[in-house]
């Protein structure tokens, strides 16, 4: 009688289990694992720096673009970290930010996260646009290339008879004299962050973003 009862209770037993596992939702394919250990990290920051209807999604699609996640992370030009901050960038952040960022620490992810949304905080702070969506995209242009090419590119726009608050389809399409391969990469900047990876990262559940 032992035997003969013992399998169906088993099943009884695993069979629940094993059904509550697959409920168990994971993260896309296209969100690289390394993301997770630093997603609660980042949401902190987000919120602490713009507020708990912070874009965290937008956020962690420019890390996606910047390192991939990797921490150590370190481009052939010198950006380093998560958020790939050039040093004098780190430096003047730091002495910019002394309550909030302390000493230059790139490889901290911590650190790094805070200089990246920090960053993106003071040029959202000069930058005014037609939407959330179109003053992103400049931030993002600017923390890749520099606040000052963005104005120059905006005051070209706005002479040909641009639209010079909306990025997308207008300013993008003014090059106020850098060369092409830094054009082409800055161009590409906001359009990956804002078109491709952001949407990864609110399927993926990291909260909204500013243009989906």
């Amino acid at each position: 009688m032992v035997k003969r009862y013992l399998a169906p209770l088993i099943l009884m037993i695993v069979i629940p289990g094993a059904a509550i596992l697959s409920n168990v939702p994971k993260a896309r394919a296209d969100v690289p694992a390394e993301a997770q250990q630093y997603r609660r990290e980042l949401t902190r920051i987000v919120h602490a720096e713009w507020g708990l209807d912070g874009p965290v999604a937008t956020f962690a699609a420019q890390v996606h673009q910047e390192s991939r996640w990797r921490f150590k992370a370190k481009s052939p030009v010198g950006a380093q970290g998560l958020g790939q901050i050039m040093p004098t960038t780190a430096d003047w952040l730091a002495k910019s930010f002394p309550s909030t960022l302390g000493d230059v620490d790139p490889y901290n992810p911590s650190w790094s996260l805070m200089a990246l949304v920090t960053y993106d905080r003071w040029l959202a702070n000069r930058i005014k646009g037609r939407d959330a969506c179109e003053r992103h995209a400049m931030v993002l242009a600017s923390y890749n290339g520099g606040l000052g090419w963005l104005i120059r590119d905006r005051k070209l726009a706005s002479a040909k008879g641009a639209d010079p608050l909306v990025w997308f389809g207008s300013i993008e399409r003014f090059n106020a004299g850098r060369s092409a391969a830094a054009f082409r990469e800055n161009r590409g900047y906001p359009r990956l962050i804002l078109k491709t990876h952001e949407a990864k990262y609110i399927a993926d559940g990291w909260g909204q973003g500013v243009c989906s």
